[in-house]
């Protein structure tokens, strides 16, 4: 990424055209795609990068896809009211219109992941979004951790769960651990297109990124795929280059794998109570009596 919105905007923009080109009909952008990722300080002049919704990303974007078409998931920074930001997807239908956002749930608060001093946390829920080329649900990062937020996103209709994501690696921990939590992060995916019979598209950040000379940086592992409803990978990008990856979507198959594995049907929501819960301490306080 650029250190320069604009100048990202028109490569987003460059991008897009490439992959309407190659017939894509719904395109998803990284998260915070207009600059590079800042949340690696706590410093309040990044809040100069906050724009309200409608704005440059958006305008911008709106007009491409309705010349070409296509919808476009738009991850932005949002500046919602002076000092409440949100990190949030705006979708944007094949006619230019905005069909609605989602602001993103889970907010993390890690080593050079400091997003709690940006971010207030989504308070429209999970989203599902009917655009003209099909019924998507956008999460954004973090999310993908969260099966509470795929099943509720897919329940709403979703037959394709986007994520725009910004993850990788400490450069200290890559030798170590670095297989580890990136298999860990496709795994969790790959089980969220399973348990939902939904296809699940990751579209993730290359390179390092470093906020200043002497800071270590991240080095995103980029790797964005496709998963189809058996968790199968039928797209995939490299790990060191942009590039438009592509897959199709097919809704039959999204119907001939829940015909086979209806675990939709078989949840029993009469036994749930408890996942609205933090933690369920009965145990803890049984063994202590």
């Amino acid at each position: 990424m650029d250190e320069k919105p604009a100048l990202n905007i028109r490569k987003a923009i460059s991008y897009i055209e490439k992959a309407a080109r190659k017939g894509a009909q719904i395109i998803c952008l990284p998260e915070l795609f207009t600059s590079r990722y800042f949340c690696q300080t706590e410093d309040i002049r990044n809040f100069e990068l906050a724009e309200e919704i409608p704005g440059p990303s958006t305008a911008a974007i709106s007009r491409i896809a309705k010349k070409l078409e296509v919808a476009v998931v738009v991850p932005v920074f949002e500046k919602r009211a002076i000092g409440v930001y949100h990190n949030t997807a705006v979708v944007v239908d094949a006619d230019g219109k905005i069909k609605g956002i989602y602001r993103k749930m889970h907010i993390p608060d890690d080593p050079a992941f400091y997003e709690k001093f940006y971010f207030t946390p989504g308070d429209l829920g999970f989203r599902t979004f009917k655009t003209r080329h099909g019924d998507i649900g956008t999460l954004i990062c973090w999310d993908q951790w969260y099966p509470e937020a795929a099943r509720l996103t897919a329940l709403k209709g979703a037959n394709v769960l986007f994520y725009p994501t910004a993850i990788g690696w400490h450069p200290h921990e890559k030798v170590k651990h670095g297989k580890a939590q990136f298999e860990s992060w496709l795994t969790v995916q790959r089980g969220h297109a399973i348990a939902n019979g939904v296809y699940v598209a990751a579209a993730n950040r290359v390179g390092i990124e470093k906020h200043d000379d002497n800071s270590p940086g991240i080095e995103f592992w980029g790797q964005s795929f496709v998963a189809d409803p058996q968790g199968k990978i039928i797209a995939q990008a490299s790990s060191d280059k942009e590039e438009v990856l592509l897959a199709e979507v097919d809704p039959g198959r999204i119907e001939y794998i829940r015909q086979n594995w209806p675990f939709l049907r078989d949840r029993r929501v009469d036994a749930y109570d408890g996942i609205a819960e933090r933690f369920n301490d009965q145990g803890k306080r049984s063994q202590h009596r």
